[in-house]
C-alpha cells in the first residue's frame, strides 16, 4: 500500500474519457445537490401523476428552481477552475496519458465470448478485450510531475524507456531527471515552469550553491564552470549581471572581461579587476591561473588539509573569472596568442573545482574552434538564451541531444543543462526596471 501512494494513480484505459466523466458526474451532482431541494416535498409525496409532475416543474416557481441551481453550477464550475486547477491539470493530464497507450498500440487485446441474455447458450460473437496495458503511475508533488513505468522486458520496453519528447510536448512539461530502478523507469518533470522563476532578490549564493529559479540550484562547488549562450536580446547580459551582485554579497572575489568593452566595462566605475583591453585581459588570465597553482600548492601545507576536501573545507574563499563575448576575444589574438589562452582556460576548467577557482564563460555561440580540446565538456552548467539555431542548441548541448526547442517571445527565457545531461526550460531572475546595477554592485564592492 506504501509504494502505491508513492507512485500516485494508476493510468488506465478507461481514462482516455477521463475529462468528459469528470466533468458531467461533477456538474450533474452539483446540478441535483442544488435543485432537489426545492422540490423535495412534492417528490416525497404519493398522491402526484404524470401531468401534476409535468405543471409542477414547468410553473414559473420550477423554471425559477431551474435558473437557481443552473446559476450555482456556473458559481461552482468558477469556483473550482479557480482554486483548483492544478487538480483540473491532473485530470487533463492524466487523459493524455492514457490516450497515448492507447492510440500507440502499446497495450494487447484478446478475443472474448460475447454473453447472451440466457448464459448457458453462446451467441457465437466475440469482442475484443484489453488483456495487457503497462502499469504507468502519475502523481503531481511539490510543483513536480513524477511519473512511474513499470519495465517488463516485452515488446513495448523501448518505447516506455524513451518517452522525454513525449512527455514534455504533450504535458507542456520539462523533464528533470530520469532514473531506473526497482524495475520501474521514473520520469521526473517540472510542472508549470515559468511559476518557478524568482526575482533577483532571491538569488542567493551559500556552501557552494547558487539559486536561480525555485527547486534549480548552480552547485559550482560540485559541478563547476558555467557556459552561457544566447544573441542579442535574449537576456544575456542581465543575467551575467545577477550573478555577480549575488556572487559579491558572499565574500567571493571577481574578475570581470569585456572585450567588447560594453555594459560589464562599466562595473570598471565602481569595482576592481574589470577589465576590457587585449593586453589587460590576458594577464588577468595568467594571474587568475597562477593564483590557482599558487593556492593549489599552498593548499597541500595547511594543517587542516585533507585528501577530497576542497577550498571551502579549508575556510578560503571562491574566485570567479568572468568572461563575456569570449568568441569575439578570442578572434582578435594571434594564432599563438590564442593557443596560450586555451591551454590557460584548460588548466582552470580541469584544475579550477578543488582550489575554488570557477570560469563563468559568456558568448553568443559556442564555437568548437575556441572550445576545443574538451574544454566545453568542462562546463558543467550550460545555459542557452534567446533565438538559437539548432546548430547552436548541438554546440552547446550536444549534437547526439534527442530535445525539441521551442521559441517563446520571453526575455530571459532558455534552455539549461544542470550537469546531468538533462535539458530543461529556464527562466532567469526578474530584475525589477528601477533596478540599477551599478549602484548595488558599487554598494557590494566597498
Amino acid at each position: 500500500m506504501k509504494a502505491f501512494r508513492r507512485r500516485g494513480k494508476r493510468i488506465k484505459e478507461k481514462d482516455a474519457s477521463l475529462v468528459f466523466q469528470f466533468v458531467f458526474f461533477g456538474l450533474a451532482g452539483v446540478w441535483l445537490f442544488s435543485f432537489i431541494p426545492f422540490h423535495l416535498p412534492f417528490l416525497l409525496s404519493t398522491t402526484w401523476q404524470l401531468d401534476i409532475f409535468q405543471a409542477h416543474f414547468i410553473s414559473m416557481y420550477g423554471l425559477v428552481s431551474l435558473i437557481i441551481s443552473l446559476g450555482a453550477v456556473a458559481c461552482c464550475s468558477y469556483v473550482y477552475y479557480r482554486y483548483r486547477y492544478d487538480f483540473i491539470r491532473q485530470i487533463i493530464h492524466r487523459q493524455k496519458l492514457a490516450k497515448m497507450i492507447l492510440e500507440n498500440g502499446w497495450y494487447e487485446t484478446k478475443q472474448v465470448q460475447s454473453s447472451s441474455f440466457f448464459k448457458d447458450i453462446p451467441n457465437g460473437k466475440t469482442k475484443e478485450k484489453i488483456s495487457y496495458f503497462p502499469k504507468m503511475y502519475y502523481r503531481l508533488e511539490k510543483g513536480l510531475l513524477h511519473i512511474q513505468v513499470e519495465i517488463t522486458l516485452g515488446k513495448y520496453q523501448d518505447q516506455l524507456l524513451n518517452l522525454e519528447n513525449k512527455l514534455e510536448s504533450g504535458l507542456y512539461c520539462e523533464l528533470v531527471s530520469k532514473e531506473l530502478h526497482d524495475s520501474y523507469v521514473e520520469y521526473v518533470l517540472f510542472y508549470d515552469m515559468i511559476a518557478n522563476r524568482i526575482s533577483i532578490d532571491e538569488v542567493i549564493a551559500q556552501n557552494g550553491s547558487l539559486k536561480l529559479m525555485d527547486s534549480m540550484y548552480w552547485e559550482y562547488d560540485k559541478l563547476p564552470h558555467m557556459l552561457i549562450a544566447g544573441g542579442t536580446g535574449g537576456g544575456k547580459t542581465y543575467f551575467i549581471l545577477t550573478l555577480i551582485e549575488a556572487l559579491l554579497k558572499t565574500d567571493a572575489k571577481l574578475y570581470i572581461l569585456d572585450p567588447k568593452n560594453a555594459d560589464l566595462a562599466d562595473l570598471a566605475t565602481v569595482m576592481p579587476d574589470v577589465h576590457y583591453k587585449k593586453e589587460d585581459m590576458m594577464a588577468c588570465i595568467d594571474q587568475f591561473y597562477e593564483d590557482m597553482m599558487t593556492r593549489s600548492e599552498e593548499m597541500k601545507q595547511m594543517e587542516r588539509y585533507k585528501t577530497g576536501e576542497n577550498y571551502a573545507y579549508l575556510g578560503l574563499v571562491p574566485h570567479f573569472l568572468v568572461f563575456d563575448e569570449y568568441v569575439a576575444f578570442m578572434e582578435m589574438l594571434a594564432s599563438k596568442e590564442s593557443t596560450a589562452v586555451l591551454t590557460k582556460l584548460k588548466q582552470i576548467v580541469m584544475l579550477g573545482r578543488q582550489a575554488g577557482f570557477f570560469l563563468i564563460l559568456a558568448c553568443q555561440r559556442p564555437d568548437a574552434k575556441y572550445l576545443g580540446d574538451g574544454i566545453r565538456d568542462q562546463f558543467n552548467f550550460r545555459v542557452a538564451l534567446g533565438r538559437m539555431s539548432e546548430l547552436g542548441y548541438g554546440m552547446m548541448f550536444g549534437s547526439d541531444v534527442q530535445k525539441q526547442f521551442f521559441l517563446k517571445q520571453i526575455k530571459g527565457r532558455g534552455y539549461v543543462d544542470k550537469g546531468d545531461n538533462v535539458i530543461s526550460e529556464f527562466y532567469t531572475p526578474l530584475v525589477p526596471k528601477e533596478h540599477d546595477f551599478l549602484k548595488e554592485i558599487a554598494k557590494l564592492a566597498q
